[in-house]
């Protein structure tokens, strides 16, 4: 099968957290014999970012860990048809521009014969819906969204007549144990400041357990602003910076525990996803504590997979469990692990993404028999 994937960017995760997923699914699509062509801009702000800030060095790392993946970088003089009419499907990131999601939706009205699907990994059509208002998705054979709460709002407000829940997972090809040798510390964090969605509950669930625990800590991430990197400084956390995704396992490997501390939007307004934090963390084999988040799908199993803390205080009481007893955290750590690997794989996500297009494919053709 011939996949179009049209993404912000391949080559950069600065910023960019569904990098993981998207290069995790394209890796297990080109697995499996489909060829997969993913299309970006030439002048993506993560692209620009990461160069700006590192150089050239990030982009020849990635392509060591994903020598199978290539994108086609484009400009204003693109020729859309050539990259579309030979597709059997195509997907469409929401963060793409909304001229470019409208050209590929009148492209298909036209006579286009491929499956396409919107993929929605992001919470603004809760907090931002007039942003969302601005993509046109005539043409559209359905959504991907990354929650049953997104799905079901892409069809009470009849913007699509299909929609999926298509919940992000984790690339077990790069993601996963690695022993430890040697500690450098008690406890990361991987993750970005947040745009001010998570300023309090960083403070309460992170900076000020491992200030009044004394622990050695880390934290990697990028837009973090001065009162940040003061707070951190003052709690003797050490600010490591930007780190680029694939190198994760690698650094949870060294330290005993991870948070997982989601933004505001999808705890309050999004309940069912977890963003892709959770999903790295247990299949790296990590011991993982959780603020509160409603796992309103099951995905999980708090308390078995990870630890919750429901506040400040319980967060430093289930650090020092973790830290104190070994048989907790390999029992918490082999069952997320377990989780991972049977229900939460960039393999499984494939499998549920072959099954939409084969799904949507025979409906199609049962209405060509039907005229």
């Amino acid at each position: 099968m011939r996949i179009a994937m049209f993404y912000h960017t391949l080559l950069s995760d600065w910023n960019h957290g569904n990098a993981h997923f998207l290069r995790g699914i394209a890796t297990e699509l080109i697995s499996r014999g489909h060829i997969v062509r993913i299309f970006e801009p030439s002048n993506s702000w993560s692209y620009q970012n990461l160069i700006d800030e590192h150089g050239e060095e990030p982009i020849e790392k990635f392509r060591s860990v994903y020598p199978q993946l290539t994108s086609v970088r484009y400009n204003e003089s693109f020729d859309l048809g050539s990259a579309l009419n030979n597709a059997d499907l195509v997907l469409v990131h929401e963060w793409n521009d909304p001229e470019l999601v409208a050209k590929i939706g009148s492209h298909r009205r036209l006579g286009g014969d491929y499956v396409l699907l919107f993929h929605d990994t992001h919470h603004r059509m809760v907090t931002a819906p007039e942003e969302m208002s601005d993509y046109d998705l005539r043409g559209y054979d359905g959504v991907l969204a990354y929650g049953q709460v997104l799905r079901d709002l892409y069809v009470e407000r009849g913007l699509v007549d299909s929609a999926w829940t298509w919940h992000e997972a984790a690339d077990t090809r790069v993601f996963h144990p690695i022993a430890a040798k040697k500690y450098a510390g008690d406890l990361v964090w991987i993750g970005n400041w947040g745009d001010g969605e998570r300023t309090a509950e960083l403070h309460e669930f992170l900076i000020e357990p491992v200030k009044s625990l004394g622990l050695t800590a880390r934290v990697y991430g990028v837009r973090y602003p001065a009162e940040a990197k003061r707070a951190l400084a003052d709690a003797g956390i050490e600010y490591a910076g930007w780190l680029p995704n694939f190198e994760a396992p690698q650094v949870f490997s060294k330290f005993r525990l991870t948070v997982h501390v989601p933004r505001r939007p999808y705890v309050e307004a999004l309940p069912g996803i977890p963003t892709i934090r959770p999903f790295e963390a247990l299949a790296c084999g990590i011991p993982l504590i959780s603020s509160p988040w409603n796992d309103a799908e099951n995905l999980f199993s708090p308390g078995k997979d990870f630890l919750v803390a429901r506040d400040g205080l319980e967060m430093k009481r289930q650090i020092k469990c973790i830290l104190s007893d070994k048989k907790l955290a390999r029992s918490i750590v082999e069952h997320g692990l377990k989780t991972i690997q049977s229900r939460h794989t960039c393999a499984h996500r494939v499998d549920e993404l072959l099954n939409i297009y084969r799904g949507m494919r025979t409906a199609k053709t049962k209405r060509r028999l039907a005229v």
